[in-house]
């Protein structure tokens, strides 16, 4: 298997169960509202053209498109794909939905006032090529948007995609003082925002370090 075949099939076998988690599926309506409330702060414009990078089962995807926003989202497992779609339709939303390398996002000349990314830098092989695309992909003013953490319960795991996939920089997770240090020569100013102590967002209380960083360019 190449790195990207195996991470898409471990992520694949990941789709069933990950809207367990309530701030996956969002199920809850006040996980839902709270994480609503999240992005329209972040984005702060209406009807804004947003990639959602590492889309997973398309939870934010339709808070996003139900809030007005065009919305585009990719993830490498398929399906996990198929499940965003699914939640989409069954809602009434519109959003583009492809499968493919979120670090490469398969969107051609397209630029976004917002990508967004949840969870996703420190699954990444190689996240500062990442973030470099991603900032690519925005117009001037734009905004990029990572929710990220550094996992109390998890420790950098050899291989985690299989074996011949490599060890992720990452892994475990990243402080924000570590990803903020990667994004500040991209972008013209970086803002960071505890999320730890929003239980809301979360389903229940968290101790680990929870935060979103927002770069603009």
């Amino acid at each position: 298997m190449t790195n990207s075949t195996a991470i898409g099939a471990y992520w694949d076998g990941q789709a069933a169960v990950f809207d367990d988690e309530a701030d996956h599926g969002l199920r809850d309506d006040a996980t839902r509202a709270a994480w609503a409330a999240r992005l329209e702060s972040w984005i702060g414009r209406p009807a804004a053209d947003v990639l959602d990078v590492g889309c997973g089962t398309g939870s934010l995807t339709c808070l996003l498109a139900a809030a007005g926003h065009r919305v585009t989202g990719v993830d490498l497992a398929p399906r996990m794909v198929e499940r965003a779609r699914a939640k989409a339709a069954a809602a009434g939303l519109e959003a583009r939905l492809f499968v493919g390398d979120a670090a490469v996002p398969p969107t051609g000349d397209d630029r976004f006032d917002v990508v967004l990314a949840r969870h996703l830098v420190w699954t990444l092989p190689e996240p500062e090529a990442a973030l470099r695309e991603w900032v690519a992909r925005l117009r001037p003013g734009g905004v990029l948007v990572l929710v990220e953490g550094r996992w109390g319960a998890a420790e950098p795991v050899a291989e985690p995609y299989g074996a011949g996939t490599g060890v992720l920089p990452w892994s475990g997770g990243v402080g924000a003082e570590a990803l903020a240090g990667a994004v500040r020569p991209l972008v013209a100013d970086v803002r960071v925002e505890d999320l730890g102590g929003d239980g809301q967002l979360w389903g229940r209380p968290v101790t680990d370090e929870r935060y979103v960083l927002m770069g603009r360019v």
